[in-house]
Formats: structure tokens, C-alpha cells, sequence
């Protein structure tokens, strides 16, 4: 027992040598670091990752790919990067669902708080109140009448199980006080689809997915879920919520970046060099606004304050999931 245990010791040492080795030379040069978006192609988050892919190249000195592993509300994808090797060329992008997947799921394959490395925040992801086009409703003051005289009747979309807008689904009708008919889709794309056609009256989304449908005025928008008015030139006209009278309504979804835990700290380091100079790039911060996100910042861009911050977020969800009685097996 005592000659096995030594064994195991030496292993897990020369194991840890190795990639403290590695960790000297990260990233090598015949390398490709996959940066793994828990969610279809086409949606936000994929829009976002491979923006950031583009940007981090050049600092990182590393070929970055974007591979989509999709499903179960982005549990798959970061599943797959709990597991993967801790040496740096496996990261996952995601977004608010990393703090509501432990109050959504009785069961997950790996702990958020103790299974990654937290490498920093990247963005701040406004949210819209959109309508099928022919809703009778030009403003927030007349879609509160509708919706007050609707009662039992209103049809709310979203892209699915812990989707952001799943969540401020949840918040707008606590707000509100009046019970929808909660649609799931398979993704956003299918949710606009049927809001744009009728088939379905509300949608609380991401300004990645509705700036260009506001624009293009294919859907009727109605607020912003920001505590202050935005600047995007599409959506500046928009009230906040608090100001259509729900006071203290104010959510925006947030995206990360994130390694397999025990991936060396020197590595750490540099991808986390690597994304500020990525958040500081012109062409990613004007693609960004486009979208109508806010790149970060402030503290939150550090490791330790990321981790910080999603715990906060945990907390909240957390409580607000539990009260709507909304679970995942």
C-alpha cells in the first residue's frame, strides 16, 4: 500500500512538473487553443466568442478556434471544458448561465465555483422588451394597458431553459404581477422567427439579438432592462423600465472567459494579459457597441474579482429560480 501511494505521488508530481514545463512555453507554436461556446452558431454568445477569438490572437501569439459544443442550457459545453486538460488550449465562453445552472439543474457533472479557473470578464449585454409587430401598443404605458386587459392570454417566448432571456422572462412577470404562458424554443433564431410571424406576443432578449430586428423595424420595441438609457443609435429612443414604472428592474447578461481548474498559474496570467489587451482592441469594442455591449472595464477583468462577482450572481439567481419553482433534471 505504502509502495502504491508513493507511486501515485510521484505521478502526480511529475504530472505537475510537466505543466508547470508547459506552462513556461504556453502557447506553443503548433498549438490551436479552442475556445468552446456552450450554444448553437449564429447565436450571441457565438457572435461574441468569435469576435474575441479574433481579438485575442494577436496577444495571445496562439491560433484561436471557435468550436460550438451546444445543449442543455450550455451545461454540455462547459461539461466538456471542466474535464479537459488544464493546460490552456481548451477555454469556454458563456455567459449569465454560469450562475444559474446550480439553482436550474439538481444535478451537474461539475461545480461552477470549484471546477474552472476564472480568466476574467469580457462584456455586459444589455436587454431589450420586443413584440410581435401588429401588437396593438406603441409604447410601455399602452403595452402595460394590453397586457393588464390580456390577462391569461400572452404568450411569452424564449430560447429555452436558463436562456437569458428565460431569466428575464421570469423577472418580467414578477414585476408585472401576471402569470404568462411561457413558450421554449430551441435557440433565439426559432423565438424571433414566430415573434416577428405572430405566433407568440412578448420577448425580453439580448441587444445581440434584437438590435438588428429593432432596426429593420421587423418587431416592436418597447424598453431596456439598463438602469440608464443606451447610447447604440438603434435603441437610444428606448425608455429603461424603471422608468415605464417597474422600478428596480435591471438585468444584463454578461459574458466570461474560463479554463479547466488546475490549469497552471503562469498560464492563467497570460491569457488573462492576453483578453485585457483583447477588451482594449478598436475593432472588438466597435463590433461590440454594434451589438449594443458594453465591453468591461473594471475590476471584474481580474481572475479573482470574476470569481467574485459570479458567486454575487449565484446568490441572486439563485433565489429568484427558486421562487418560481423552475428546475431542470
Amino acid at each position: 500500500m505504502k509502495k502504491m501511494l508513493k507511486l501515485a505521488l510521484v505521478a502526480a508530481a511529475a504530472a505537475a512538473a510537466a505543466l508547470g514545463a508547459h506552462a513556461q512555453d504556453y502557447p506553443a507554436k503548433d498549438k490551436v487553443v479552442t475556445l468552446v461556446v456552450p450554444f448553437t452558431a449564429g447565436g450571441p454568445t457565438d457572435r461574441v466568442a468569435r469576435d474575441l477569438a479574433e481579438a485575442l490572437r494577436k496577444p495571445l501569439g496562439a491560433n484561436v478556434v471557435v468550436d460550438n459544443t451546444a445543449g442543455a442550457g450550455s451545461t454540455i459545453g462547459a461539461a466538456r471544458v471542466a474535464r479537459a486538460t488544464p493546460d490552456g488550449y481548451t477555454l469556454l465562453l458563456n455567459h449569465i448561465g454560469m450562475s444559474t445552472m446550480p439553482a436550474l439543474y439538481r444535478k451537474l457533472p461539475f461545480s461552477v465555483p470549484n471546477d474552472f479557473e476564472y480568466l476574467g470578464l469580457v462584456n455586459d449585454v444589455p436587454m431589450t422588451l420586443i413584440a410581435r409587430p401588429n401588437i396593438p401598443a406603441n409604447n410601455m404605458k399602452e403595452l402595460m394597458g394590453w397586457i393588464t386587459q390580456n390577462k391569461g392570454k400572452i404568450n411569452l417566448g424564449n430560447a429555452g431553459l436558463g436562456a437569458a432571456s428565460h431569466l428575464c422572462g421570469l423577472l418580467f412577470q414578477n414585476a408585472v404581477k401576471v402569470e404568462m404562458t411561457t413558450v421554449p424554443y430551441k435557440g433565439t433564431a426559432p423565438a424571433i422567427t414566430d415573434l416577428i410571424g405572430g405566433q407568440i406576443d412578448l420577448l425580453c432578449d439580448q441587444t445581440t439579438n434584437t438590435t438588428s430586428q429593432i432596426e429593420a423595424k421587423k418587431v416592436k420595441a418597447f424598453a431596456v432592462t439598463t438602469s440608464k438609457r443606451l447610447t447604440t443609435p438603434a435603441l437610444k429612443d428606448l425608455p429603461t423600465l424603471a422608468e415605464s414604472g417597474l422600478k428596480n428592474f435591471e438585468v444584463t447578461i454578461w459574458h466570461g472567459l474560463y479554463a479547466p481548474k488546475g490549469t497552471p498559474a503562469a498560464v492563467v496570467t497570460k491569457i488573462n494579459d492576453a483578453l485585457k489587451v483583447a477588451l482594449k482592441d478598436p475593432d472588438f469594442i466597435k463590433k461590440q457597441e454594434g451589438l449594443g455591449a458594453v465591453v468591461v472595464t473594471d475590476k471584474r477583468i481580474e481572475p479573482a474579482e470574476h470569481k467574485k462577482f459570479v458567486q454575487a450572481e449565484i446568490d441572486k439567481w439563485g433565489a429568484i429560480i427558486k421562487a418560481a419553482g423552475t428546475y431542470a433534471d
